[in-house]
């Protein structure tokens, strides 16, 4: 009972809003001209509502009503996918990868697992439950990495040379020492400009934490 207990906080704390199981309908290559953008929603989101605007090509639909290892896994091999799709298409085209809360772990994962092979590319991370202190404590999929499971749980900043731009301001998922009676009001509402990606540059390679700039 308790660790079932855990397991609905833990849904709890890394949800955001939306509701909607709907799938991503077949992808078509994008346009070659500009940078191709690319979005992961977070738990409970779908494809069409994922709470990101502006000038985004590709929303990532997966698996969200349970934020878990499963989710993430599915969620980053549907991202690799939809973006090496792409890159065939237009091999010269820049890409820039934004997620959200599960969303943003499953971009985290994804630049992890394939820096190495995919170059032209930058990441926005959103309230990322793996986020590794310091400044402040690490993510949430932390100290819930025991129910989770990989690759949601644990924290780290394996990017390599992929520039990212990670966001948490005052958040508990992404950031324990803000408390848990922070969420879930910081976690849905501290982010009003930053789901539109056309206020992220494509070369940002930064921390953003309680409103302040931080270096890597």
């Amino acid at each position: 009972m308790k660790k079932k207990r855990t397991s609905v906080l833990l849904a709890g704390l890394l949800a955001a809003a939306g509701i909607s199981l709907a799938q991503a309908p077949a992808a078509h290559a994008a346009s070659c001209d500009g940078t191709y953008t690319i979005v992961v929603g977070g738990t409970g989101s779908s494809w069409n509502n994922d709470g990101f605007t502006g000038n985004i090509q590709q929303h990532v639909g997966y698996p969200t009503t349970i934020p878990n290892g499963a989710s993430a896994r599915a969620g980053v091999n549907e991202l690799n996918r939809l973006i090496r799709d792409q890159r065939a298409a237009c091999p010269w085209q820049h890409a820039k990868v934004a997620g959200y809360s599960l969303g943003a772990a499953v971009v985290h994962t994804w630049v992890t697992e394939n820096w190495q092979t995919f170059d032209n590319v930058n990441a926005i991370l959103v309230s990322d439950p793996k986020r590794q202190a310091p400044p402040g404590a690490n993510g949430g999929s932390v100290p819930f990495g025991g129910f989770v499971g990989a690759p949601l749980a644990g924290a780290d900043r394996f990017f390599g040379n992929v520039p990212v731009k990670s966001i948490c301001h005052w958040d508990y998922v992404c950031d324990e020492s803000a408390g848990i009676w922070t969420y879930p009001h910081n976690h849905v509402n501290n982010y009003p400009n930053d789901f539109n990606v056309d206020h992220h540059n494509d070369s940002a390679n930064e921390q953003w934490y309680n409103g302040a700039w931080q270096p890597w």
